[in-house]
């Protein structure tokens, strides 16, 4: 981590020397296989349903091939076989499945060739990220060489040219939402940010943050057009009641999964000394609860006023979900991180390096996780947000903006 801010510091003229080599490292992974994640057979899988006129939500990928033996081909015995969820209906809203199917076009009924064209739209994003940042960034008189923090970031161009996650085009979304409320474009900015919850639905929680600001508030564009672009994205969903699938899927996630989190294990201890047993379902509902909470909380202090106090807010409240929720892939620190250079918060930098010791758990069957990496990674968190507090990076004045000298 070090070695990257010596980077930022040495930049200089260099500075597009530095955006070829970022751009090099994302394209040296074009041709190859995603690693630790099968996360890529079920996004092709969902792409080739719709190809074929078949709907992804209503049956899951077993039963669906179960009763379609005579449509199964050997392209999709692969996807089949590769999936880590196949009796789990589909999760990705149908923005996401928009993207599968033009994956599954590029496929051609073969895997190669559907990993390189879904790997070629991620880094497309990739590059509107890049400019987003430094445009906020030269707006906001900062740094713009920080950008090379997300460009060179291994987390970033793992896991998104490499593994194939959407978390990329989500930040994407969120930062051309925040470069259009920069511009006063209230109504398409309200577009992107109900693109962003058409990619994953998490971007929802930001609502509140809307409310907060007076301008948006009043804005009849603003609500207009996210209104639409929201209905066009999930009106899909009313499809063969679609919408009951997904969302089952949703709260099975919720309620039966869990991975990489640190309060709720905290929680899940507790909960075994009282109860005898896990008592996730109801620590779900209690940690969701209390997200909900601190985000109004954060909305409520900070009352932003303009795009960068908007992007504190949501750093902020990204934060809170990732240090209460129960399942946290590495990969969903990468919207929270993007935003977070366009403010002082350095800890989503941080989580970016130790996230590092989360794949351990990966390399087994079972996906058992180490106590002691959980506790070092953690720990690192845990120090970096406390130094965050305690010099100010967390700035909880309402509508004032911080200074961000370079």
């Amino acid at each position: 981590m070090l070695i990257f801010y010596k980077a930022v510091s040495i930049a200089n003229g260099k500075f597009w020397w530095w955006f070829l080599g970022g751009l090099a490292l994302r394209l040296i992974l074009l041709f190859s296989m995603p690693n630790w994640s099968e996360d890529y057979a079920r996004f092709l899988w969902d792409g080739e349903m719709i190809r074929l006129e078949q709907n992804p939500y209503l049956e899951h990928p077993k039963e669906w091939n179960a009763s379609h033996l005579e449509m199964e081909t050997t392209y999709l015995k692969g996807l089949l076989n590769s999936m880590n969820s196949p009796e789990y209906y589909s999760v990705y809203p149908p923005s996401n499945q928009a993207v599968f199917w033009l994956g599954s076009l590029g496929a051609s009924q073969n895997l190669k060739p559907g990993i390189i064209t879904l790997r070629i739209l991620l880094l497309f994003g990739e590059l509107a990220v890049f400019w987003l940042l430094l445009s906020l960034l030269k707006q906001n008189q900062k740094n713009i060489k920080l950008v090379i923090l997300y460009w060179f970031n291994p987390l970033v161009i793992m896991e998104i040219t490499g593994n194939l996650h959407f978390e990329g085009l989500v930040l994407m979304a969120l930062l051309f939402s925040l470069w259009f409320f920069s511009q006063e474009k209230l109504g398409v900015s309200g577009g992107f940010w109900s693109l962003a919850i058409g990619l994953k639905i998490l971007p929802l929680m930001l609502f509140p943050s809307f409310l907060a600001n007076e301008k948006i508030r009043k804005s009849v564009n603003f609500w207009v057009v996210a209104g639409l672009v929201f209905f066009l994205a999930f009106v899909p969903l009313l499809y063969q009641s679609s919408w009951r699938n997904l969302f089952e899927s949703l709260r099975l996630y919720q309620g039966k999964f869990e991975f990489n989190a640190s309060i709720y294990y905290l929680f899940r201890e507790v909960g075994f000394w009282i109860q005898g047993y896990n008592t996730i379902a109801s620590l779900t509902k209690l940690l969701s609860t209390m997200t909900f909470f601190g985000i109004l909380f954060i909305v409520w202090k900070k009352k932003p006023k303009s795009a960068f106090q908007m992007a504190e807010v949501w750093t902020m409240s990204y934060l809170i979900y990732l240090i209460l929720q129960p399942v946290i892939h590495p990969w969903y620190i990468i919207p929270a991180f993007g935003l977070s250079l366009l403010t002082k918060i350095n800890s989503l930098t941080v989580w970016t390096f130790t996230a590092i010791f989360s794949y351990q758990a990966y390399s087994n069957l079972e996906n058992y996780e180490k106590p002691s990496l959980l506790f070092l990674e953690y720990g690192v968190i845990a120090f970096a947000i406390f130094w965050d507090y305690k010099v100010g990076n967390f700035n909880f004045k309402s509508g004032k903006t911080q200074s961000y000298e370079s």
